[in-house]
Order: C-alpha cells, then structure tokens, then sequence
C-alpha cells in the first residue's frame, strides 16, 4: 500500500487556491444562537457547558483578568471543534499545523505580556531577576528567564500540533493495518478494529482535553500579568 502518511495533514485546496480559511468557519454552524424561549437539550447542553467552563477558569482572575473571558471561552469553542472536525472522515484538522497554532499562540501569550507590563511593571520585570541572586549569577539568569519566556508561545503551539498530530496518525496506522489484515486474519483484524475504536475514543476525549489545556494556559499567564 503506497500510501502517504503525511497525506492527510497537506492543506487542502481548490482551483489552486487554499481553503483552509472555510473550513476553519465551518464548525461556526455547530453552534447556533439561542433565539428561542425554551431551547432545545444540545443548546441546554452546549451553554451549560461554556457556563461550566467559565466558572472553573474564571474563579482565580480579578476584574482585570475576567474581562478576557469572552475571549478565553471563544478560543477554547474554537480549538475543541476544529479538534472534532479533524475526526471526520476525509476532513482536515487546522490545529495539525504548526502555523495555524502559532497564529494563535503569540497575539495571545504577547497580549497576557503587554497587560502585565502595563499594569504591573515592577511585578513583571521582577520575573526576570528572582530576589536573592548571587551577583555573578545575574547576567547568566536574566537571559535564562528571557529565554523562557520568549519560549512559551513555542510551547504552547507545539503542544496543541504534537498532541493532535500524533493521535491522528495512530488513527491512520490501526486502521490500515486493520484493512490490510482483514484478507489474511479476520480474529486479528477485529482486534485491531477494536483497538482503532477505543482509540476513536481516546481522540474525542484528547480533542477536548487538549483545548482546555491551551486555554488554561493562556489563564495561567495572564493571571500572572493582571
């Protein structure tokens, strides 16, 4: 079987042109505007959800830092179904690219930056020299600390890219492995179908998992900053 394991991570396009920038607007469908008195139970359950969610995110903030929390709820809706989206058949994931996470890593991790040394300066500058430091050490840790944090928007995007890549091209393993033993052994086929179905699981809990964990760090900076 000749196939690229890579196949599925190229961004599609059409005529030519990328569609990348559809197909990150198709999950906007999934979630409809409450528009009646009574909802129905998937908007009942998609707003107790984000109610949920926000609570738990919410609680260590001040004023300052819970007026990001349009923000932080919107990022991590949009994480969790472009995750989902990946899960389709013949679909494509862009949080599988690197860029596509970098894009939003660094106007996030340089806004939670930007806060912090406007409204906390000395406390944001501290970071960069604990108190107590040998005098020969102070060269040696201000650019340790730079660098570190410089490096968390790196971070940040490569482990949303590396968590949701590696699942997706387990998935595509078990599965041509499962079609490619179904003519030679029907018991050890099923085993790995069943294998490829817990992890179909596993994905849709990682999907989520995932987006939560971006968006709580994104928290955790700007709790540090506000």
């Amino acid at each position: 079987m000749n196939e690229n394991l890579f196949s599925s991570f190229i961004t599609p396009s059409m005529m030519g042109l990328p569609i990348i920038t559809l197909i990150i607007l198709f999950p906007i469908i999934l979630f409809k505007n409450p528009t009646r008195l009574i909802n129905n139970r998937l908007i009942s359950l998609q707003m107790w959800l984000i109610k949920l969610t926000t609570k738990q995110m919410m609680m260590i903030h001040n004023k300052k830092g819970q007026t990001w929390s349009l923000l932080l709820m919107s990022l991590i809706t949009f994480i969790s179904s472009t995750n989902l989206l990946g899960l389709l058949p013949y679909s494509f994931t862009p949080t599988t690219q690197l860029s596509t996470n970098l894009a939003m890593a660094i106007p996030l991790w340089a806004g939670t930056v930007l806060v912090g040394f406007r409204h906390k300066t000395k406390s944001s500058l501290a970071h960069f020299l604990p108190q107590g430091t040998p005098t020969p050490l102070i060269p040696m840790l201000i650019v340790i600390e730079t660098v570190s944090l410089l490096i968390q928007p790196m971070a940040l995007a490569v482990r949303l890219t590396a968590n949701i890549t590696a699942g997706h091209l387990l998935m595509h393993l078990i599965g041509s492995a499962t079609l490619g033993l179904m003519p030679i052994s029907l018991p050890t086929a099923t085993i790995t179908l069943i294998l490829l179905i817990l992890l179909t699981v596993l994905e849709l809990a990682v999907a989520f998992i995932q987006a939560y964990v971006f968006t709580l760090l994104v928290s955790l900076y700007l709790h540090d900053n506000t």
